[in-house]
């Protein structure tokens, strides 16, 4: 537990005196603490650490009586944490995945809590940093993973997985439209020898993927890059089963934020949140509802929030953004 020697500073004058380890610039971060704080005395959850931007401002709302409980599953993310906060003692640092989040927070008996926030993907330190292997931008070994503890690696999928399986995961997680054509050419690579490194893994996604479709458009790497890093991780099977359990750990008018990045992630959250309200399933006709439809929240963003013009050409990551918000009845 970190304990804080004057629970009224800013956040904004500490990090003036701290050298950070870990910078990143947080998208919509005013936008999503707005939303998501209702009781400056509550208890608040951050899943996705990352930078603490979201976190640092949302403490420096909170009274003495207010908490935060921080989860990271990435150790520099997590170190990074533990300096920002250190002596605070609201502030709880959980070096695990979100998707042990309700069976946590029933240990820390920090139940039902006030608020929770998601801001999902990759961070800018995670790509910035070459030897983690998220970049197509700077060669490195195959990683991708969040927590450098975890078993599987990029470079596991691309030297054994099959080819069929390859294809899927390309154009199901990359929305590729090349997919199957660069699972072939991975294939026929890796047999000469294997695929090691994130600029060859770039050359033969270029070779796959014809010329005349690599002269728009985003990287060529781009799409098949973020299917592995996906994979690699977990990441939309952890979401799908988190959002309910994030529901169930919310007090009556908690609030949920969650910032997605991409279409996938998006449309996961939206479905999920949709399915909260209450909506009867039942085949028109009949007398009575069988499908035992409950309204368990409301969503408080009707469209999803995104980033303003200014953040999005000071931060161009930002640009995918979007900010989903629900409240539990």
């Amino acid at each position: 537990m970190l304990r804080l020697l004057n629970p009224w500073f800013t956040w904004e004058s500490r990090e003036e005196r701290i050298k950070l380890e870990f910078e990143h610039l947080t998208v919509l971060r005013e936008e999503t603490v707005d939303f998501l704080l209702t009781d400056p005395a509550g208890v608040y959850v951050d899943c996705t650490l990352g930078g603490a931007g979201h976190s640092r401002l949302l403490l420096s709302r909170l009274t003495p009586q207010g908490k935060l409980i921080g989860f990271d599953q990435d150790e520099l993310a997590i170190k990074h944490a533990r300096e920002v906060f250190a002596g605070d003692e609201r502030v709880t640092i959980v070096k695990e995945n979100f998707l042990f989040l309700e069976r946590t927070l029933a240990r820390l008996e920090l139940l039902p809590v006030q608020g929770i926030m998601f801001d999902l993907g990759v961070s800018s330190p995670q790509l910035d940093e070459a030897k983690r292997g998220f970049s197509y931008s700077q060669d490195a070994f195959l990683d991708m993973r969040m927590d450098t503890a975890a078993g599987l690696t990029a470079y596991e999928i691309v030297n054994n997985w099959e080819e069929q399986e390859l294809a899927r995961i390309i154009r199901q997680y990359g929305e590729e439209k090349w997919a199957h054509r660069i699972a072939v050419f991975i294939v026929r690579e890796r047999a000469q020898k294997p695929l090691e490194r994130t600029g060859q893994l770039v050359e033969v996604i270029k070779a796959a993927i014809p010329a005349s479709a690599r002269r728009e458009g985003p990287h060529p790497a781009k799409r098949t890059f973020q299917a592995l890093r996906i994979a690699v991780n977990d990441e939309l099977n952890v979401l799908d089963q988190v959002l309910d359990q994030a529901l169930r750990c919310l007090g009556s008018g908690g609030r949920l934020a969650v910032i997605t990045f991409h279409s996938l992630e998006d449309r996961i959250v939206k479905k999920r949140m949709q399915s909260w309200l209450g909506q009867c399933t039942c085949p028109k006709g009949l007398p009575l509802c069988c499908c035992g439809a409950e309204v368990r929240a409301r969503i408080i963003t009707r469209k999803p929030l995104l980033p303003s013009v200014r953040e999005a050409e000071n931060n161009p990551r930002s640009r995918s953004a979007k900010l989903r918000v629900a409240e539990k009845i």
